[in-house]
């Protein structure tokens, strides 16, 4: 495989991961528990209000781990096009979840957690650092954010 393209500008990546918060529908969400054990699953999200926004029951692993360490790393694609989000995790009940997320949840996904007796939490993750590549060529520019300022 030869690689003709020249590597995307920061400015660049950063669009495409803004446009790829809007589009896609589920990120993978890696935890770990108190004693570090690690936990990886697929969340649906919203990007709304500059944070995403996932939802999960509190009492699942993922959900304990949420609330009790309060970071997250969310991961998107395959080997050759990476997004990379970490983030400090603010967890909301449903009675409490501010309405335009969770509306925009909805929106999003068809499906409002608000409903029905079983009880699930809202997920607010702020990206504190972002990092986004395509193939190696763009390794040395991947970091997009730090700290929670963007870099581009």
């Amino acid at each position: 495989m030869t690689i003709m393209e020249p590597p995307r500008t920061r400015e660049r990546r950063r669009q495409d991961v803004l446009e790829r918060l809007e589009r896609e529908t589920e990120v993978w969400v890696a935890s770990a528990d108190a004693e570090g054990v690690p936990c990886l699953v697929p969340l649906w999200f919203v990007w709304h209000g500059e944070a995403l926004w996932l939802v999960t029951r509190p009492t699942n692993p993922t959900g304990r781990n949420l609330r009790s360490g309060g970071r997250a790393r969310l991961a998107f694609g395959d080997t050759l096009d990476v997004v990379l989000i970490d983030g400090e995790v603010e967890v909301h009940d449903r009675e409490e979840v501010p309405g335009p997320a969770a509306d925009a949840f909805h929106a999003k996904t068809g499906w409002d957690p608000r409903a029905g007796s079983v009880p699930y939490a809202y997920y607010r993750v702020r990206p504190r650092a972002v990092q986004a590549w395509h193939e190696e060529r763009e390794l040395p520019q991947r970091h997009l954010m730090r700290d929670g300022i963007w870099l581009a």
